[in-house]
């Protein structure tokens, strides 16, 4: 299903396939031979989503594009089932596998490897043809690789890199009521939200 959302429809060229359950809404720009298989969702809430050549979406992953930090996805890149890259950049050749998380800010270097829910971390970079393992969490930029019992040394690192800020645009503290309101109000722009394929 293809939406328009703040005025901008999805550009899908005739190369391209998206599954029939899939969902792609606003300013969702496809490569040649893209490939978005069901329940994937691809949404430019007030910025851009950009994949490229020879890349596959696979069922269930979630690709965001946001004002701060649009979603470029390089060429020939997998995105596995149940993937969440939000306002992140893949470069080329890279493999997301299920369930990877990619936060705003933080870019996946070209050739590299995230394993089975593995975290790129707000505002991080993982150096080219990196292999982050299966469950850890790389950190700073360049990214630290932390395994997950290490969450002490984690957040030392982590700590200074602003997730409420990156994310939300708002300073650590902020009650959740003041975050949820806002979040409300800006996602309330679907309710706007035009078929753009029927």
């Amino acid at each position: 299903m293809l939406y328009e959302h703040r005025g901008r429809q999805p550009v899908v060229p005739e190369s391209a396939y998206v599954a029939p359950s899939a969902v792609l809404c606003g300013a969702v720009v496809l490569g040649e031979r893209a490939r978005v298989l069901h329940g994937a969702v691809l949404t430019a809430e007030d910025g851009e989503v950009r994949i490229g050549t020879d890349v596959v979406v696979m069922e269930n992953a979630l690709v965001r594009g946001r004002a701060e930090h649009p979603a470029v996805i390089g060429d020939a890149v997998l995105i596995g089932p149940h993937a969440h890259i939000n306002g992140a950049v893949v470069e080329d050749e890279v493999f997301v596998a299920t369930g990877v998380s990619m936060f705003p800010g933080s870019v996946a270097g070209a050739g590299s490897e995230l394993r089975i829910n593995s975290v790129l971390q707000v505002n991080s970079r993982l150096r080219p043809a990196t292999v982050l393992p299966i469950g850890w969490i790389a950190v700073g930029d360049p990214a630290e690789l932390f395994s997950p019992d290490r969450h002490d040394e984690l957040w030392e690192v982590q700590r200074g890199l602003d997730f409420p800020g990156t994310v939300y645009g708002l300073p650590r503290g902020t009650s959740m009521r003041e975050v949820m309101a806002r979040q409300s109000r800006f996602y309330g722009a679907h309710m706007d939200d035009r078929r753009a394929d029927g």
